[in-house]
């Protein structure tokens, strides 16, 4: 789907963005893996959460949704093999987690994608697994989808060092370690996002972490989750595509209201202040209120510690196009295994829009141009990435305007966003 992006004299208004995507998935699974009711409210709207969803009410689970709620019916019995293909759609959170999740029910899984997914490596969940007794096959060396996963009722808790950060990878050794014998420890040298364990402590499930130097042991205790009341918080990831259209668009005032505000999921914010930003944050009782405004950024570097997802990374990208100087990204090797090679797309959107743009390595730098003014007009073809999608819109909404080839695709996460730009005035 092909749409155009038109720049507007000001923007201002307050948006409230979809409900935080990675809680969703795991508010979804956890009910399942439950026995009886748990009821989710802000349940992220998009197509990958979906996907999980549904493969919860294949493997057994109940659904319904009533008034904005969704109620999910964990089996008392526990969940059970699908005969049928488990389709994760666009989603690696849904394959990676799931995967662990059947890797706990005994017999033949099988685990497919979308061309997207199909071309994202798996062996990082395939390896833990494996150790702790199921076996997960796939294509090639990396394991890419579709997956085949032999189930086991008979896993055993395992101590591993995560070789690259990954909350996805974490999270899926820890979901299986909820079926295993004895306790499953994860080591990671970069601390990522805590949403798993977190949420897996309000389910009555013993979780302890410890913080090593800049990374975390998490230790978890086999049992089932309780059933519960969740409710989701929004997006971060997806706040940062308002802040920085609000800090480059030369007039703007926008506030992004009750954002989940751990620390390692807020990483953005710093790199923007940094930047020079007028983004201020004020605490709410659901996290906090962001207030970007008209901000002359200045050239930063970006380690991808500091955004350890590096779902931002693209925005990012727009942000420092929008700068004074040269913006350095450091350690951006993880953009290449995303829903597209996010790493050269980001280039490629700032070369778009005028930049100076060129890569030593897993480090890419970017030339700001000073001002969104500066922008070039621009064509782009996004084809299955929905941050390459809504990072464009932001650089035409600011700049001069934009088309967009597979626009469509922001509904893997947020089928509404632009109406939310729309809806600034």
């Amino acid at each position: 789907m092909m749409r155009r992006v038109e720049t507007r004299a000001s923007l201002n208004g307050s948006i409230r963005v979809p409900g935080d995507k990675s809680a969703s998935h795991r508010a979804v699974m956890l009910s399942a893996l439950s026995s009886g009711e748990s009821t989710i409210e802000g349940l992220s709207p998009g197509f990958d959460v979906a996907a999980t969803s549904q493969i919860m009410v294949q493997l057994g689970a109940n659904r319904r949704d009533t008034g904005g709620v969704v109620v999910i019916e964990g089996p008392e019995s526990g969940l059970r093999m699908s005969e049928q293909p488990l389709w994760c759609g666009n989603s690696g959170t849904t394959m990676r987690l799931v995967s662990g999740i059947v890797s706990t029910l005994e017999g033949h899984h099988r685990l497919e994608g979308d061309p997207s997914l199909s071309r994202r490596p798996m062996d990082r969940v395939a390896v833990p697994l494996g150790l702790m007794g199921s076996v997960v096959t796939g294509e090639g060396s990396r394991v890419t989808p579709p997956l085949s996963i032999v189930g086991s009722a008979s896993l055993h808790g395992i101590d591993y060092h995560v070789p690259t950060a990954s909350a996805q990878v974490k999270s899926a050794i820890l979901l299986a370690g909820l079926c295993a014998e004895g306790p499953t420890t994860v080591h990671e040298d970069v601390r990522t996002r805590t949403t798993t364990e977190d949420m897996l402590r309000l389910a009555g499930v013993e979780v302890t972490s410890q913080d090593v130097g800049d990374g975390r042991r998490v230790t978890l205790s086999p049992r089932r989750p309780r059933a519960q009341a969740w409710r989701v918080p929004t997006d971060p990831s997806q706040a940062a595509f308002f802040c920085v259209l609000g800090l480059i668009h030369p007039h703007a005032d926008i506030e992004v209201v009750d954002v989940e505000d751990s620390v390692e999921r807020i990483g953005f914010v710093r790199v923007l202040q940094r930047m020079g930003a007028d983004l201020v944050e004020r605490p709410g009782a659901s996290g906090v209120t962001l207030r970007a405004r008209s901000s002359s950024l200045q050239a930063t570097e970006i380690h991808a510690s500091e955004i350890p997802s590096v779902d931002e990374v693209p925005v990012l990208s727009v942000a420092a196009a929008a700068a004074q100087g040269v913006s350095a990204f450091r350690d951006m090797g993880e953009l290449r295994l995303k829903e597209s090679d996010r790493f050269e797309g980001s280039m490629s959107l700032a070369r778009l829009l005028g930049c100076r743009v060129w890569s030593e390595g897993d480090d890419f730098f970017i030339e700001g141009l000073a001002s969104a003014g500066a922008f070039q007009s621009f064509a782009i073809k996004a084809g299955l990435d929905h941050r390459i999608v809504m990072s464009s819109a932001v650089a035409g909404a600011a700049g001069h305007g934009c088309d967009i080839d597979g626009s469509d695709t922001v509904g893997s996460s947020y089928p509404g966003f632009f109406d939310d730009v729309a809806s600034l005035r």
